[in-house]
């Protein structure tokens, strides 16, 4: 097994826990429950597998909606965000993301929280829009994902800068 290997099955399992033990137990406003583990769509590699990415991707939210009893929304979201991955990535990092020898760490911090935005704003905004499911609440939809997302990127970044190689 290589070594990126192990670290994502590390990164995997810890998400998958904090998310479950900690975030899902929070009710910051009494709506507010973060969501941290979007953080592993910023980490996974970028040159890694697309296939394998996707597969992953729905097996983090498929079991963050076990243990969170969520109807398979977190999987959905899951797997819209790992498919636009690319694009966005794209639309932040511009020309830079089609090079071979494209690394986070050639990037500014502005680009990368703008990154890490976009996959928080399209995750909430898929996950909230199913799970009320009516365009007649798209003030509480905007609400649920405007200041859920705001907090899941807070602790998005402090996680990002404690938890990333000094190099990024």
């Amino acid at each position: 097994m290589n070594n990126s290997l192990i670290i994502n099955i590390l990164r995997f399992v810890l998400l998958v826990i904090t998310q479950v033990l900690i975030f899902n137990n929070l009710n910051f406003l009494g709506f507010i429950n973060p969501f941290v583990y979007v953080i592993f769509f910023y980490w996974y590699p970028i040159k890694g597998n697309r296939a394998i990415f996707m597969l992953t991707a729905f097996l983090l939210g498929l079991v963050i909606d076990i243990f969170s009893d969520t109807l398979a929304l977190n999987a959905l979201a899951s797997v819209t965000i790992a498919y636009a991955r690319p694009s966005i990535m794209r639309f932040c990092f511009g020309v830079n993301y089609d090079f071979q020898n494209f690394s986070f760490k050639n990037t500014t911090k502005l680009q990368r929280i703008t990154f890490m935005a976009l996959l928080i704003f399209i995750h909430h905004l898929i996950f909230f829009s199913f799970e009320i499911l009516s365009i007649a609440h798209i003030l509480l939809i905007l609400k649920k994902v405007f200041a859920t997302g705001a907090i899941t990127l807070i602790l998005c970044v402090l996680f990002s800068s404690l938890f990333s190689p000094k190099s990024e």
